[in-house]
């Protein structure tokens, strides 16, 4: 009887390993039940006996526990860190974002007709799509107009460029050739300088005015390279209509951005979406507290977005599944739009809306980041965490 019964422990100690984190953030070392569908909780060693400090400028700290099952069968070692728990405002208004890029970014090759025929100097000098190009005979690259100059005034001879791949920097020197149909020098290379687009802000820290947005990476849309940040700002937009979502094709929101002032700058652009800080800190608003990523639980939740003017409106939504796979950096949890308002109107997930807040338990648990082209009621999300 015994045998069945400890079988059935270890199925479910391994379905626990898989479907629970290898690290958590709490503020102080409890052992309470965690979130899911499994009974389990948390033991630390008998020396452990540290409480998070309420001085968020002291240092993180990090403890050593077990996940147990049923407080008896342990089911992994994992890292708890000790902090304090933020307090935010909740975002859910649409921003315009100008983003200019730190280097030029190659979106793809351009073969063009010389007398010789055709040919394409850049790829064959080795440049391939989502290189960024650094610099060009020792002068940093900031423009398009940069690198279209340096080929056409090069006289055919070699220019020497700085390019990144990855992490990797290495020169090429391709050689600009004469284009038959323009008679000027080429290299053959569509590059991208800067980006424009609508997003949504996630949240915002009420002291520092740091802000959050987006929930992915701005990325090239042709050779799908993360765009380097060199500068970039935030401003006022106002939704003025949206295309439907339909199977096949996502919709998407058009706005109009203000003229006026930005916002604020942007700081960061990284796989979990844009950070930036405010120039004006918000002066009052609901602060919500931000969830730990192992609070956040299959079920019923709210989205926080805007589809018309730039006022958000709360739709409710079911978290699906949930990932704790530190791979998918922005896709942690399946979402479905169960509001049938938002369904009726948008078709459900349209670009635009990520970076849209999630709120569960009154708490920010996450922020939209990809739609699903043949199910656009259902889409991705990251963990605010």
């Amino acid at each position: 009887m015994l045998c069945p019964l400890f079988c059935a422990l270890f199925v479910c100690a391994g379905a626990a390993d898989m479907l629970t984190p290898d690290s958590m953030t709490m503020t102080s070392p409890e052992s309470s039940v965690i979130n899911g569908s499994f009974p389990l909780s948390l033991s630390y060693p008998e020396n452990e006996t540290v409480t998070a400090a309420a001085d968020t400028a002291q240092p993180k700290k990090a403890l050593d526990a077990k996940l147990m099952m049923l407080g008896f069968f342990p089911v992994k070692e994992v890292s708890v860190e000790l902090t304090d728990r933020k307090n935010v405002y909740a975002g859910g208004t649409p921003f315009g974002i100008r983003l200019y890029t730190d280097g030029l970014v190659v979106a793809s090759a351009a073969s063009f007709s010389t007398a010789q025929g055709i040919c394409c100097p850049a790829e064959e000098a080795g440049i391939t799509g989502g290189d960024v190009l650094l610099s060009v005979s020792g002068s940093p690259l900031r423009t398009n107009e940069q690198l279209l100059s340096a080929a056409e005034n090069s006289g055919g001879k070699a220019l020497r460029i700085e390019v990144k791949r990855g992490s990797d920097t290495f020169f090429a020197e391709p050689v600009p050739r004469l284009d038959t149909a323009t008679g000027s020098y080429r290299l053959g290379v569509n590059v991208r300088d800067s980006i424009a687009g609508i997003g949504t802000m996630t949240y915002t820290e009420p002291v520092t005015g740091i802000f959050s947005g987006l929930g992915h990476g701005i990325c090239d849309s042709s050779s799908g390279c993360l765009m380097p940040l060199l500068e970039g700002d935030i401003v006022d937009v106002d939704i003025t209509s949206f295309t439907k979502s339909i199977s096949g094709s996502p919709g998407s929101l058009a706005g109009s951005f203000s003229q006026e002032q930005s916002l604020g700058c942007l700081t960061d652009n990284s796989e979990h979406g844009v950070t930036g800080r405010l120039k004006e800190t918000p002066s009052s608003g609901t602060l919500i507290p931000l969830a730990f990523k192992q609070e956040v639980t299959r079920g019923a939740a709210t989205l926080l977005t805007t589809i018309d003017g730039s006022t958000p409106k709360e739709y409710s939504i079911e978290i699906e599944e949930i990932s704790y796979n530190d791979s998918s950096t922005s896709k942690n949890m399946v979402v479905h739009i169960t509001d049938k308002r938002l369904l009726d109107h948008t078709g459900g997930i349209v670009q635009g809306m990520s970076g849209s807040p999630i709120i569960q338990n009154g708490r920010l648990a996450g922020a939209l980041t990809h739609v699903f082209v043949n199910d656009p009621s259902r889409g991705y999300a990251v963990f605010v965490q």
